[in-house]
């Protein structure tokens, strides 16, 4: 028995093929399967994850299917049914790939989450990142590839090596032995602080001295400008030009940046500190960077400090601690009017960011969003016109 289903999404048709392709019902199966598209051109995926079988006849009609629309491809085949793909050597004619294998993390512990993903430990060996968009396998594959462009150039970097089911969602799975977060190993001995901001600054440095080719990852300038130009709206008309001034002024460099630069991302094995999450690598002035970082330790918990335990697991004097001690090792110096010079410049972009990202969020408490809403435009309004530059 055969029977298909069809999800149009977009400019993309998945045809989920179930059962058997044999010379009983080829043309039966065919016809059923064209009867899907009705005319359909866009991009045409058949999801072979229910396919138990397929004969040369059925070959046929993926080849038709192929010739018709040339942008066809097969997911997740069984070994079986791929094997008979590769053995005819339709693995060189089209895209064609296995069913992912499957992952529970029932009773797993959570190390780490983002805005993309929650991180399990697996077991001593092993740590899988489970994506919360259904749809996110593009997302995987890209993270994949920016973590083998930043461990090829010489960033400390574990890399994932294979990709699997977990429930409904997809996920990446990583090989750290018996690694611990940075954030484990502060809260099991706090003592370890102000070392432990040291050897961040050695990777963090490792990855702003990577020069990258223009426009080889996302431009975080550009980004920037979109939460300048935003905020411009919602504070006074001097104020918002002058943020978008200042952003614009910003020198156009080809530094590599993490983009998500924090205690969870940093990962220890055997002595060895490695980077985790790498799907926010982009380019620019090192500034863009230490918003990010700021925000994580400082700019998140601005109206309730116990945001920063829930994230990173640390009280809010140990993030700020921590911190402080990533300016000092980074810029080499103790002079707090200096230090305190580019904390400011990192806390425009960091609360532009958080102005937009309230005023967008919809699921937020009311009475929070409007104290937040009002912090931010505080702090931009008092650093912003004092502010000659956000370049150091």
């Amino acid at each position: 028995m055969f029977r298909v289903s069809a999800k149009k999404d977009n400019e993309k048709m998945t045809v989920a093929l179930v059962g058997r392709i044999d010379s009983t019902n080829a043309a039966a199966a065919e016809a059923e399967i064209n009867a899907c598209l009705q005319g359909f051109s866009g991009k045409l995926v058949l999801d072979a994850q229910a396919l138990e079988y397929i004969s040369s006849a059925g070959l046929r009609v993926i080849l038709r299917l192929k010739k018709a629309n040339p942008t066809t491809s097969i997911i997740n085949a069984s070994s079986e049914v791929y094997e008979i793909f590769d053995m005819t050597g339709f693995t060189e004619m089209m895209e064609i790939s296995k069913a992912y294998r499957e992952l529970s993390v029932d009773g797993c512990e959570v190390i780490g989450e983002g805005a993309n993903g929650k991180v399990y430990r697996i077991d001593a060996d092993t740590i899988v990142k489970v994506y919360k968009n259904q749809d996110a396998l593009e997302e995987i594959h890209n993270e994949r590839e920016l973590a083998r462009k930043a461990f090829v150039m010489g960033v400390p970097t574990a890399i994932p090596y294979d990709v699997v089911k977990v429930g409904d969602l997809y996920g990446s799975v990583f090989e750290l032995l018996n690694a611990k977060s940075f954030a484990k190993l502060i809260i099991a001995d706090p003592s370890q602080t102000d070392a432990l901001a040291k050897e961040s600054v050695d990777i963090l440095k490792t990855i702003h001295s990577t020069m990258l080719k223009p426009g080889e990852l996302p431009d975080k300038k550009a980004e920037a400008l979109v939460w300048a130009t935003f905020c411009k709206d919602h504070l006074p008309a001097d104020v918002g030009d002058k943020l978008i001034a200042l952003v614009e002024a910003v020198p156009d460099t080809l530094n590599m940046l993490h983009g998500d630069y924090h205690i969870k991302n940093i990962m220890q094995q055997n002595g060895e500190n490695l980077l985790i999450d790498m799907d926010t690598l982009a380019m620019g002035h090192p500034i863009f960077e230490f918003s990010a970082i700021y925000a994580a330790y400082i700019g998140f918990s601005c109206i309730d400090r116990e945001n920063v335990k829930g994230f990173l697991g640390i009280p809010y004097e140990q993030a700020g601690a921590f911190w402080k001690a990533t300016m000092k090792y980074y810029f080499g110096t103790e002079d707090a009017a200096a230090l305190q010079a580019i904390e400011d410049k990192a806390a425009i972009l960091c609360y532009a960011r958080i102005l937009r990202r309230t005023f967008r969020k919809a699921k937020e408490d009311a009475a929070y969003k409007a104290r937040l809403i009002e912090y931010c435009k505080d702090a931009l309004c008092k650093l912003v016109p004092v502010t000659d530059t956000l370049a150091f």
